[in-house]
């Protein structure tokens, strides 16, 4: 970087030496060297920026530099290399972009956007692929991307230029026309046209090519960190929670991170496009306009094209924003709104039979209703706005192909201007107005997109929340002095701070089987949840054996999309188990009419009974074998014998487990070695146990 300070000091510096007398450096115009100056200035101020922004900071201001270097070297080269030269305005362009994105850097709604995307340009990770002979290539992630994005945008810029190359050909071609100069008028048309065209082509199928190997690539990378952070530690749980809470994580996860990568890429992509024909058109919309005289006056007013197109932009935004400022907060409403009516159609198909059994649909019916009028309701207020909004903008279109030839029309026919120029000025003008009108063009898409950034910005945020909870939790789980495990000085309490649960110096004995009883709401479950150490709220020591294996299994098991086998071997990973044990396991629970049924995929929450769905589940204990085994209810579907049967498969194919139960049945008892019962006293519940 700091190389770079100087360097760009030197080139912009470099550009006052034709002040100066300095005659080799004479060909550098004032203008960029003070641009080349202000860059520097923005450079050295930029080490706080975003490493998004920051790319684009440092990527044209080496590009300034490199540009000055040619323009100071051009007398020293070979004279064929005189016509790709470049003019000193491309300097000049570069030296504004790096400008714009350090000031867009201080403008806050900016740094909200890029923050998201910010990670993946200052990563450290490696990432890999096979080439052809099989050896694998690593790579570092982030200078992949800043290299893949460098290439997207010289290409962009090199696509500008041909535009540039056209406009002028378009020009040369009208005037050969007007002139019946049939020779120039096919040279330009196999020698110009031709090859530039060619060119424009290929390079779109390159693009195209590269984009679509940066977008998915940063997207993976963005819906990885993003989902991965949501499912560590528990924070996905916790998510729930007083201010962590947070309405359908899996649409930000999918959806908004789809459309937030599609939409920076295309309004970046379009910005430097748009600023890069801003600059270059307006050049040459100025030049054409420079000596033009008011018809019938011989009054002359420099740029005076460049001035009516800027003006014409101004008042189009000024109107696109007073109409169409309302969408920002429409279209955040409508993702929620599609969500959570999305979410309830999911609930709705996962718990068919109860509510079929229950009779519900009547009541489901009038929950879709009022959820879908919401949808619908939200959906005709954005009609309202955008109808209005589409007309002015359509307005504004239509009418960008007539106004320029309305305006330089007059001159025409006053013979200041040919008709090559006529065309070519009024191209110019289109452009730069398109230039000018990128926030009307794009008004519904930044709309929608401020939505999408809003929503994974409180997305973050809400996890921040739920990562303080955790954090900020007195729940301590340490290595236990001997094989026990004991809870020392517990307190649980709900989010809003109401006291459930209350016990000092409760110990599990290894390889007793206990049995905790009590009333519904006295924390059983909740106490499971604190030693199992994804409750946080409260305080507590929880003692357990260093190096030793917990389970927890809830009264309604979480069975996985996908095979039997998945579902049985969860959470162990594919080919965690062989086999000949997963059967085993199946038979051991009474399950043996699935023994031909692993490889099948099916939703088996709905074809599996709640009783064969928790039979399940204690067949992945029977796998996993860990060392503290809790049972939350775990067995409450199944009839009493049956019961029997699968504690006394628990007792004889894990005698090395110590299990704990929560249970209401009077028959649990006669299965357990121990039983603590749990009874309310005063606000909160306190732990009795037998000494």
């Amino acid at each position: 970087m700091i190389l770079l300070i100087v360097l760009s000091a030197l080139a912009s510096f470099a550009g006052f030496g034709g002040l100066f007398g300095v005659t080799w450096l004479a060909g550098i115009p004032t203008y960029v060297a003070v641009a080349g100056l202000l860059m520097t200035v923005a450079v050295v101020l930029s080490r706080g920026t975003g490493p998004f922004l920051r790319f684009f900071i440092v990527f044209y201001a080496l590009g300034y530099v490199a540009l000055i270097a040619l323009l100071v070297a051009q007398p020293y080269l070979p004279a064929a290399f005189a016509p790709y030269a470049p003019p000193p305005l491309t300097a000049f362009t570069s030296a504004a972009f790096a400008i714009l994105a350090f000031g867009l850097s201080r403008i806050p709604v900016m740094r909200q956007i890029t923050a998201i995307t910010d990670k993946y340009f200052v990563t450290d990770e490696r990432a890999s692929f096979e080439i052809v002979n099989g050896r694998p290539f690593t790579f570092s992630v982030r200078w992949m991307a800043m290299g893949l994005l460098a290439i997207i945008i010289l290409i962009n810029l090199g696509q500008v230029w041909i535009s540039v190359s056209l406009s002028f050909f378009n020009r040369n071609w009208f005037d050969a026309i007007q002139a019946k100069n049939s020779l120039e008028f096919w040279r330009l048309l196999f020698q110009v046209w031709v090859p530039l065209v060619a060119i424009l082509i290929a390079s779109n199928f390159i693009e195209f090519l590269i984009v679509s190997a940066f977008k998915i690539r940063w997207r993976s990378w963005l819906t990885e960190k993003l989902y991965q952070r949501w499912l560590d530690d528990g924070t996905h749980y916790r998510l729930q929670f007083g201010e962590a809470r947070v309405d359908n994580p899996d649409q930000r996860i999918s959806e908004d991170i789809r459309k937030y990568i599609e939409t920076t890429y295309g309004l970046t992509i379009s910005m430097i496009q748009q600023i890069s024909s801003l600059v270059s058109f307006s050049v040459i919309l100025w030049g054409l306009s420079a000596n033009l005289k008011l018809p019938g006056v011989d009054t002359q007013i420099p740029g005076l094209l460049f001035w009516i197109a800027l003006a014409y932009a101004a008042v189009g935004t000024l109107i696109t924003h007073l109409i169409g400022k309302r969408l920002i907060g429409l279209n955040f409403r409508q993702e929620v709104y599609e969500a959570d009516f999305r979410f309830g159609l999911a609930r709705l198909r996962e718990y068919g039979e109860p509510i079929a059994l229950l009779s519900g649909e009547k009541a489901e019916k009038q929950r879709l209703g009022v959820q879908f009028r919401e949808v619908i309701r939200n959906f005709f207020d954005i009609v309202r706005v955008q109808k209005w909004l589409s007309a002015f903008i359509q307005l504004y279109g239509s009418s960008n192909s007539i106004v320029p030839i309305v305006i330089t029309a007059p001159f025409y026919f006053a013979g200041q201007i040919t008709l090559g120029v006529l065309t070519q000025t009024s191209q110019a003008f289109a452009r730069v107005d398109a230039a000018l009108s990128f926030f009307i063009d794009r008004y519904a898409t930044l709309a929608d997109f401020k939505a999408v950034v809003d929503r994974l910005s409180s997305f973050d945020g809400s996890m921040r929340k739920a990562e303080i909870i955790r954090e900020q939790s007195r729940i301590r789980r340490i290595d236990a002095p001997n094989a026990d495990l004991t809870i020392q000085k517990l307190s649980l309490h709900l989010p809003e701070g109401t006291r459930i649960v209350e016990a000092d110096g409760l110990t599990i004995r290894r390889g007793e089987r206990t049995l905790l009883v009590g009333p519904s709401g006295s924390g059983k479950s909740t106490l499971f949840r604190a030693v199992a150490g994804i409750w946080p709220f409260g305080s507590a020591d929880v003692a357990v054996p260093a190096e030793s294996s917990v389970m927890l299994l809830p009264q309604r098991p979480y069975l996985p999309l996908g095979t039997l086998r998945d579902a049985v071997t969860y959470p162990g990973t594919n080919g965690a188990y062989t086999d000949e044990a997963i059967l085993a396991a199946l038979r051991a629970v009474k399950l043996p009419h699935l023994l031909g049924r692993l490889d099948e995929e099916a939703f088996w929450v709905q074809v599996l009974s709640l009783g064969e769905q928790q039979r399940l589940a204690i067949a992945r204990a029977l796998l996993a074998k860990p060392d503290w085994l809790f049972l939350d209810e775990a067995t409450a579907a199944l009839d009493e014998p049956l019961e029997d049967a699968i504690y006394a498969v628990l007792r004889s194919e894990l005698p090395n487990t110590t299990v704990v139960s929560i249970g209401h049945r009077s028959t649990l008892k006669a299965m357990h070695d121990r039983v603590i019962e749990m009874k309310p006293v005063g606000e909160g519940g306190r732990l009795f146990s037998p000494a």
